[in-house]
């Protein structure tokens, strides 16, 4: 496993809020990285889709560690900012979202996600984001 990976999946794990949605490491690149959920009723909202608050923390934490891929080894990052955009309902047999880095600075990195929806019949984007991420030197 590469320093890059361990780096990210040991950050990952400790997130209590990953754990609790039932969130999966997928992929680990520089400058993207994937991470998938599976709908489960402790999820939904009244109407049955998966709850926006799901998807949005997922998407934030696919953009953050696709910066953290770039980032200096002494650094961590943080959410400084995202919009978020939802294009249609959020259902399907599972959730893929995609953080990838647009523009790493010295300081903010400008992220773009998208969380994408799959299921036997293809995979249709549910949500787009842009984020900005700040690099913290020594970490938090």
């Amino acid at each position: 496993m590469s320093s890059l990976h361990e780096r990210i999946a040991s950050s990952f794990a400790a997130q209590g809020l990953m754990t609790t949605l039932g969130a999966q490491l997928l992929h680990i690149a520089p400058g993207e990285v994937r991470i998938a959920l599976l709908p489960r009723p402790e999820l939904s909202q009244q109407h049955g889709y998966i709850h926006a608050g799901a998807l949005t923390s997922v998407l934030d934490s696919a953009c953050g560690y696709a910066a953290l891929t770039v980032a200096p080894a002494e650094c961590d990052v943080l959410t400084v900012e995202f919009k978020i955009n939802f294009v249609r309902s959020a259902v399907a047999d599972r959730f893929v979202a995609i953080g990838r880095v647009t523009k790493a600075g010295r300081t903010l990195t400008v992220c773009q996600g998208e969380v994408v929806g799959e299921s036997d019949s293809g995979q249709e984007t549910i949500a787009v984001m842009q984020a900005t991420i700040i690099n913290l030197a020594g970490g938090r």
